[in-house]
């Protein structure tokens, strides 16, 4: 596998200045000044406070005395090695330490960015949690965001944004990666949405940045903008799948499961499924909103509703006259749809033909 160009280059500024700082190169012209005016200062500083003939005679003859004490009693030697173990752990702890704090500030292409992620790397491993380790990437993803924004203020080369943006596409992979391998396993529309939110505000930054990044580095930055877009389209695919039984292909990609194409088979178990609604019984052969048939009398017109002016005779013998039929009612047509409504034909009263009948009434 190659060595990156950048990396390769940093390595060989920093051979160089340690040549110069053991003198076995001279420098060409300001190259390195600041930094070799800095590493004099420390040696005369040091130098100044170096102890006299006398005190270095003192030193040297209280080590030779401890010495001949070890020598006497090899029991207490174990102690010593001990002691002196234990000093040179908390030595490098503090030193470690304070390099932490200082690298906290770092940006990509500084000597001490390489410290700030290696302490990011441990905090990851200190996380047990896969949700919480998602959000540690996406959030180490968004600090990359901030740094590019300060090599922007600060005029910094074109290697330094190459290895910010790298760094940025590194954590955001891994973050989208494991959030989504959760949210197929356990469910969370929720944390769908979030992760689309932030991708898109990560994007508008990365927007509003790359007008004033080297013409070098633009590239670079579309790349990261079009992985953000295919984030937000990954969450919008998986958050549909989320009610059907298959939500994935099985496999996957450089963002984690890729989501299942073709018919969606709804799962009624799913957290997410939506029940679809209650089909109603087929409609009747009569379109809605028709009228219903409307049945009317007969016309009154052929029959006499007057009553009789006198008593009806009773028959004189033989049969009774028989009783002419009563038509009855006659089913009309629908009538058309109309906004008027038709009003209630009249009662028809017809008198009893024969006594003891009660009346016969139409309508």
């Amino acid at each position: 596998m190659g060595v990156p160009g950048w990396f390769a280059r940093e390595r060989a500024d920093g051979d160089r200045f340690a040549d110069l700082v053991d003198g076995t190169e001279s420098p060409d012209g300001d190259e390195f000044a600041h930094e070799l005016a800095l590493v004099g200062g420390l040696r005369e500083l040091g130098a100044g406070g170096a102890p006299d003939a006398e005190t270095r005679q003192r030193i040297r003859d209280e080590i030779a005395g401890r010495l001949a004490e070890a020598e006497a009693a090899p029991k207490r030697r174990g102690h010593a090695v001990a002691n002196l173990a234990a000093a040179a752990v908390a030595l490098v702890l503090a030193l470690g330490g304070i390099t932490l704090l200082l690298s906290k500030d770092a940006l990509p292409g500084d000597p001490l960015y390489g410290i700030k992620r290696a302490g990011e790397s441990a905090s990851l491993g200190l996380t047990f949690d896969e949700h919480d380790k998602a959000k540690k990437h996406l959030e180490f993803a968004a600090s990359r965001v901030g740094e590019l924004d300060e090599l922007t203020r600060q005029g910094a080369p074109t290697a330094a944004y190459f290895t910010g943006l790298a760094d940025f596409e590194t954590d955001l992979r891994a973050g989208v990666s494991q959030l989504t391998a959760l949210v197929t396993d356990q469910g969370g529309q929720a944390r769908l949405t979030e992760l689309r939110s932030w991708a898109r505000d990560q994007s508008d930054r990365l927007g509003l940045q790359v007008e004033h990044a080297p013409a070098e580095a633009r590239d670079k930055f579309s790349a990261a903008r079009a992985l953000l877009d295919k984030v937000q389209e990954r969450t919008t695919d998986l958050g549909s799948r989320l009610v059907c039984y298959t939500i994935t292909t099985g496999s996957s990609d450089e963002l984690g499961a890729v989501p299942a194409a073709g018919d969606c088979v709804r799962d009624p178990d799913s957290p997410h499924a939506v029940l679809p609604p209650v089909t109603s019984s087929p409609p009747s052969s009569a379109p809605t909103g028709s009228p219903a048939p409307v049945t009317s009398a007969p016309p009154s017109s052929g029959v006499d509703t007057a009553a009789p002016t006198g008593p009806i005779a009773p028959p004189t013998g033989g049969t009774p006259p028989p009783v002419a039929p009563v038509p009855g009612p006659t089913n009309l047509p629908p009538l058309p749809t109309t906004t008027t409504t038709t009003p209630k034909p009249p009662l028809v009263s017809i008198p009893p033909l024969i006594p003891g009948l009660p009346p016969i009434i139409i309508g």
